[in-house]
């Protein structure tokens, strides 16, 4: 068995609408990484860390400050262009982007299931593309040797967990809103399947006095 730990990113520039500006961690997200930093030298089991290559992936990797094991990137690893989908939904079905959190929980699964059924255009992946870069990117660090820290975003982890619990895309949509900023997330590889161990732990902010350091935007 190979297992895979899976991160997702700190907190972001939550009230961005393109990709762009949303691509920094905010402060509470550098913070939010320097507490996992911790608690992963504190318990260890790990040798490596792999992370995308868009800039709030890798500044949660590098305020982790786990300096002394070796950082690779991996560009399989980044999200999926949710803005880009947004705008070819706001065009074609005049939905326009959320602008609160309860619009954006409504948003979501119309923007996963405008792509999965292939609507999105040629413009932007298709999730077959996305799903088997994700995949691919596992199973990769998997091959290296147990033990890898992987940095990376909601829509990546969410697929994973889908392909290993075998969810429709109604489920996948609600597992992507739980995905809360620097939550941990343990896969592993047995026989070529691949199974979840662990979704969605916090346990560098379980503490009484972080747990308004909890977010998902």
């Amino acid at each position: 068995m190979t297992k895979l730990t899976l991160i997702r990113h700190g907190q972001a520039n939550s009230g961005a609408r393109t990709e762009i500006d949303y691509d920094r961690l905010s402060p509470l997200g550098h913070q939010q990484a320097r507490w996992l930093g911790e608690h992963l030298r504190q318990t260890g089991g790990f040798d490596r860390v792999v992370s995308g290559t868009l800039r709030r992936q890798e500044e949660t990797a590098a305020a982790l400050n786990l300096d002394d094991r070796p950082h690779h990137s991996d560009r399989r690893l980044n999200e999926l262009d949710y803005f880009g989908l947004s705008h070819t939904l706001q065009e074609r079905e005049g939905l326009p982007f959320p602008d609160t959190p309860e619009a954006f929980a409504a948003h979501v699964p119309q923007v996963l299931d405008l792509w999965r059924r292939g609507n999105a255009g040629a413009d932007h992946e298709s999730y077959e593309d996305f799903r088997a870069r994700v995949m691919g990117a596992l199973e990769d660090a998997a091959q290296d040797g147990p033990g890898a820290v992987l940095v990376t975003s909601t829509g990546v982890i969410a697929t994973l967990c889908a392909l290993a619990l075998g969810l429709e895309a109604v489920m996948k949509a609600r597992m992507f809103l739980k995905v809360m900023n620097t939550s941990v997330h343990r896969f592993e590889f047995h026989g070529g399947v691949l199974h979840i161990n662990q979704f969605g732990a916090t346990p560098h902010l379980d503490y009484p006095d972080r747990h308004a350091a909890r977010t998902h935007y």
